[in-house]
């Protein structure tokens, strides 16, 4: 697949399911891929850079994302406004979204299985438009950890015939361990797709797709570095029935902080566009209005002033 540098095309696009938004026409951008990194509710910040995205008609031909980032993926490709900023900022006004109290009933701190698999229907909280989402062409990457052997699995549309093989997916990529229950596809056990080489982004899905050219949207400031984990003991006895977790855990600060420091060089060589943001304002379990709030319309200032260097660095 070449790299070699952006061309355009116009073509007319669906834009949400229930016509949330006039379409623009859109700019189809060859040679780039778009990656999502996870984060829970920090990536309420980054589906603010999707909307401005889509309001200035961006497609690109490869999407992928891990965790939260398979959310502002899924939004992305089936092109609904109003969804990717319900997706996030909605689900504080959604009594059965999650919290301490329904972690305490085994449903995790956030109840992925209502989220992902009871919102998304027609007469559902968040619609999702799949027939958008399945007539698209760009190449869909969503990655999760499995379990059993350690793997990094990246899943694409030939892997979804409807829509709960989607939901399904992002609920296992999306699965934090500890904090929420480990998700089954086909008899497989899954979790957080953080737990794999790279840390939490699907860099390595796209450099396999043949893409070197990358826009890749993190949800932490720069200079940040995530810290050794100090209680090793602890992951290995409460995983030691699923040592591969116990080792992903472990082993995810050096990973994020090695897949950090080659993007930082890859950018300086001008093959990334890293987007980060400028500040954090929530946590990955922010469950208050306010703040989810707040951080998509910090988020929609930063990716609006930004946007122009984004288009820059895609040659438009």
């Amino acid at each position: 697949m070449t790299t070699s540098g952006p061309s355009l095309r116009s073509r007319p696009v669906r834009y949400g399911l229930a016509g949330h938004a006039p379409a623009p026409v859109t700019t189809e951008v060859d040679g780039v891929a778009l990656v999502f990194e996870g984060g829970g509710m920090r990536g309420t910040y980054t589906a603010a850079l999707v909307q401005v995205m889509l309001e200035a008609g961006l497609a690109f031909p490869w999407v992928g994302g891990i965790s939260a980032g398979s959310t502002n993926t899924v939004n992305m490709v089936s092109r609904d406004l109003w969804r990717t900023r319900e997706a996030f900022v909605g689900l504080p006004a959604d009594p059965e979204a999650g919290g301490w109290s329904s972690f305490a009933r085994g449903q995790g701190y956030f109840n992925s299985e209502h989220i992902y698999q009871h919102t998304s229907l027609p007469d559902e909280r968040i619609p999702f438009d799949w027939p958008a989402f399945a007539a698209s062409t760009s190449t869909v990457r969503i990655g999760a950890f499995r379990c059993d052997t350690g793997e990094e699995v990246y899943w694409g549309l030939e892997d979804m015939a409807q829509l709960t093989d989607l939901t399904a997916r992002c609920q296992a990529s999306s699965s934090m361990p500890l904090l929420m229950p480990v998700v089954h596809i086909d008899g497989v056990p899954y979790l957080d797709g953080a737990l794999g080489p790279t840390g939490g982004f699907a860099t390595d899905a796209a450099l396999a797709d043949g893409y070197e050219r990358m826009l890749v949207v993190s949800t932490r400031p720069a200079g940040y570095r995530k810290p050794p984990e100090r209680r090793a003991a602890a992951y290995r006895h409460l995983f030691r029935r699923m040592p591969a977790v116990a080792q992903g855990i472990i082993e995810r600060p050096d990973s994020y902080n090695r897949t950090v420091e080659r993007l930082e060089e890859e950018q300086r060589a001008g093959r990334v566009y890293l987007y980060r943001p400028e500040r954090m304002p929530i946590e990955n379990g922010e469950l208050r209005y306010d703040r989810v709030s707040g951080a998509y319309e910090a988020g929609l200032v930063q990716a609006r002033r930004e946007l122009p260097r984004i288009l820059e660095f895609l040659g438009l």
